[in-house]
Formats: C-alpha cells, structure tokens, sequence
C-alpha cells in the first residue's frame, strides 16, 4: 500500500530523530500554502551534524521514489540553517539559534502539529 506524504514526513521525522536530530517536530502546513504540505524541522548540533543528516534524507528519498528539489542555506554562514525541498516536504535543519530567532512554529502557528 502506498504511503501517504504526512506518513513519508513522519518516517523522515523518525529518521532525523535517529540520527540525533533534536526537538523534530512535524507541521501540517498544506491549508495555508500552495508550495508545500509538511514542515519537518530539526535543531542541529553542528555542520557535520547537518551534513549526516542531509544524507540520510537523501537516502531515504533515492529508496522511496522522491527527489530532492533543492538544497538552500538560509543564513550567510550557511551553517544555520540549510532547507532540503523534496516537494511536498520541506525539511529545516536548524542550529538551535536559528530556530530560536525564526522561530517557523510561531511563524506557522496556524498550523496542525503531527509530532
């Protein structure tokens, strides 16, 4: 049976939470955009730390019949906060100030939290 994207997004989170990604939290954000449906955000502890984890997503993509759109970094130094567009999931991997200072959950308060 084909899985649903707020599963993929879900499985995603899991796998950012097992590769020591901290806070992973899910958002619903497909009422209150046209670009993308599920948020699945991660504070990160460093740039190696975010570069393990973009692999396991991009692993994860190549096993499931994805692909990745884009790979943005956010902040001038690049390390704070890089952006992985797989479509209907954007993942944020965030330093822990990054998120503080943007802080996307307030940001997209409206949205429907999944985890």
């Amino acid at each position: 049976m084909a899985q649903t994207e707020a599963e993929k997004a879900l499985e995603i989170a899991q796998l950012m939470e097992d590769g020591k990604g901290q806070n992973v939290t899910v958002l619903d954000v497909s009422e209150l955009n046209s670009w993308t449906d599920y948020f699945v955000i991660v504070t990160v502890t460093s740039s190696a730390h975010w570069q393990g984890l973009y692999r396991q997503v991009k692993e994860y993509v190549g096993s499931h019949d994805m692909e990745i759109h884009q790979v943005s970094h956010k902040t001038a130094q690049g390390d704070e906060w890089n952006l992985i567009d797989i479509g209907t999931v954007v993942v944020h991997l965030m330093t822990q100030e990054a998120r503080d200072f943007y802080d996307l959950e307030k940001l997209w308060h409206a949205a429907k939290k999944l985890r």
